[in-house]
C-alpha cells in the first residue's frame, strides 16, 4: 500500500521551465557534469529517518500535527515500524537520492530490556537491507539515540552514573554493527546531552576523560569488526545543554589532539549548529578542511530570529555555495555527503510537503553546487589568496615558517633594514561583488 500515492516515481528533472504544479527539480540533474563528475555523485544526498518519518510535529507547547499513522501508540510497535520503513523506503525511491540515515530507535522501537532492543532492532536492519538491495539505496550513516531517553537526561558518555555510560556503550555497540552490516559509511555520534546544565554540580574534567575514554572504546571496536567506514563526531554549542564539549570544530579538533585521538574522527558539520556557534557554515567547512577533519554535512539552516535549532530546510543559495565551495576545494566528499536533517514546519500537513522540503533543498545545493564550482574554476578566490600570501611562498617568509629564522634574527632583520611595510588591502568588497556575480550570473 502506497502512502505517497499521489507523487509520480522518480521525482523528474524538469529544468528552469518546469511546470510549478507538478513536482519536479529545476536543477538538480544526476546525470549532470560538474568539474568533470556527475552531481549526484557530487552531493551525495541522503534522508535523514527520524524528522522526516519518527518526528509528529510537536513541540513544547503543542501535540503532533502531522499524519504520521504509524505513530500511534495504540499500534503494536513492531508492525507500526514496518509500516513506517515501507513509508521511508517509499519516499526515498520516489525522491530519487541513494542515500539515508537513522538512529537505532528511529527504525525499532524500544524494548523492555537491551536485549529485547537489540532483537527488535535485528528484525528492522535485516528488513531494511532487503529493501536496500531492491531500491539500490546506501545507509550513509547510522547513530545510536543517546539523548532522547530520561536516563541520559545528564548525559551518557559524560553521566555521573558509570551504569548509564555502560547501558550507552551497549547501544553504540549494537547500533555499529547495524551500521557495519548495512554497509554504512560512516558511523556518527551526536553528543546532544554531553554537557552541563550548572558547573555547581559538574567537574568538567571528570567529564571530558570519560567521554574521551568512550570515544577510544569506539574507535577500538571499529578495528575488532572490520568497520572500513568513518566515524564522525557532530559538533554543537548548546541546546539542548548549556554547554557541550564538542562545541565547533576546532573544540572538537582541540579536544582529539588532547586525548591522542587525532585521525580516528572527522566531522560531520550540521549548518544550523554552526551558525549557533556563531560561526558560518563556510568557517566550519573551512575549519576542517584546513585541518583534516571534514567528513559529512547535514543540510539545513536556521532561523536568524531564532536563536535555537529549527532545522529547516536550506533555501539560501548565498549560504550554502560559498560551504560548497571550500568542499569541493578540498577535493570534495570521500564517505560523506549532504543528509536532509530538517523539519518540515507544523503547519505543513500535506503528505506532498516532505517532498516539496526536500526538492526546493536538493535545488538549493544543485544550484550553490553550480556556483562553487564556477568559483574554483574561475580561480576568483584562490588567485586572490595566492596574491595575499605570496609574501610567505620564497625569501624570509619561507625561510621564517620553515624554521630557519629564530626571533632574534628576525628582530635584528627588521631593525637592520629598517622595515616599515604598508597595509595592503585586502579586497574583501571586491571578492564579494565576484562572489554576487558568479551567484548571478552561473547558468542552472
Amino acid at each position: 500500500m502506497e502512502f505517497f500515492a499521489d507523487v509520480p516515481e522518480p521525482i523528474p528533472f524538469a529544468g528552469a521551465t518546469a511546470d510549478p504544479d507538478r513536482l519536479s527539480f529545476q536543477v538538480y540533474d544526476p546525470d549532470r557534469l560538474v568539474g568533470g563528475r556527475r552531481m549526484e555523485d557530487l552531493l551525495r544526498i541522503g534522508v535523514c529517518y527520524w524528522h522526516s518519518f519518527n518526528w509528529p510535529g510537536s513541540d513544547i507547547f503543542g501535540a503532533g500535527t502531522f499524519d504520521r499513522p504509524w505513530l500511534d501508540p495504540s499500534l503494536d510497535p513492531m508492525g507500526a515500524a514496518r509500516h513506517k520503513q515501507d513509508a521511508a523506503f517509499e519516499f526515498f525511491t520516489k525522491l530519487g537520492v541513494r542515500h539515508f540515515s537513522f538512529h537505532d530507535v528511529d527504525m525499532a522501537p524500544e524494548g523492555a530490556s537491551l536485549r529485547e532492543s537489540r532483537s527488535n532492532l535485528d528484525e528492522m536492519v535485516d528488513r531494511a537491507g532487503e529493501k536496500m538491495a531492491d531500491t539500490g539505496m546506501k545507509l550513509l550513516w547510522g547513530t545510536a539515540n543517546l539523548f532522547s531517553h530520561p536516563r541520559y537526561a545528564a548525559g551518557a558518555a559524560t553521566n555521573p552514573d558509570p551504569e548509564v555510560f555502560a547501558h550507552a556503550a551497549a547501544q553504540v555497540r549494537h547500533m555499529m554493527d547495524a551500521t557495519h552490516r548495512l554497509g554504512g559509511e560512516n558511523y556518527v555520534l551526536w553528543g546532544g546531552r554531553e554537557g552541563y546544565e550548572t558547573l555547581l554540580n559538574t567537574r568538567m574534567r571528570q567529564e571530558s576523560d570519560q567521554l574521551a575514554r568512550f570515544l577510544s572504546m569506539v574507535a577500538e571496536y571499529k578495528r575488532q569488526i572490520g568497520f572500513t567506514g568513518t566515524l564522525l563526531l557532530e559538533p554543537k554549542p548548546q541546546e539542548p545543554t548549556k554547554h557541550q564539549y564538542d562545541y565547533d570544530s576546532a573544540t572538537v579538533h582541540g579536544f582529539l589532539e588532547r586525548y591522542g585521538l587525532q585521525g580516528e574522527f572527522r566531522v560531520n558539520i550540521e549548518v544550523n549548529h554552526a551558525t549557533l556557534s556563531g560561526h558560518s557554515f563556510q568557517h566550519e567547512v573551512a575549519y576542517a578542511v584546513d585541518n583534516d577533519l571534514f567528513g559529512s554535512v547535514d543540510a539545513n539552516r536556521g532561523d536568524p530570529q531564532n536563536g535555537w535549532d529549527t532545522d529547516q530546510f536550506p533555501n539560501s543559495v548565498d549560504e550554502m555555495s560559498l560551504g560548497v565551495y571550500e568542499i569541493l576545494r578540498g577535493g570534495g566528499f570521500d564517505t560523506g555527503g549532504f543528509l536532509f536533517d530538517t523539519k518540515l514546519r507544523r503547519q505543513s500537513v500535506d503528505r506532498c510537503d516532505l517532498f516539496h522540503g526536500h526538492v526546493g533543498g536538493i535545488d538549493t545545493l544543485a544550484r550553490s553546487l553550480l556556483v562553487a564550482d564556477a568559483l574554483l574554476q574561475a580561480e576568483t578566490l584562490e588567485a586572490e589568496r595566492d596574491r595575499r600570501y605570496a609574501g610567505w611562498a620564497e625569501g624570509m617568509g619561507a625561510e621564517v615558517l620553515a624554521g630557519s629564522w629564530d626571533l632574534g634574527r628576525l628582530a635584528d632583520h627588521a631593525v637592520d633594514v629598517d622595515l616599515n611595510p604598508s597595509a595592503v588591502s585586502g579586497r574583501q568588497e571586491h571578492l564579494e561583488n565576484e562572489v554576487n556575480r558568479a551567484i548571478w550570473s552561473t547558468p542552472h
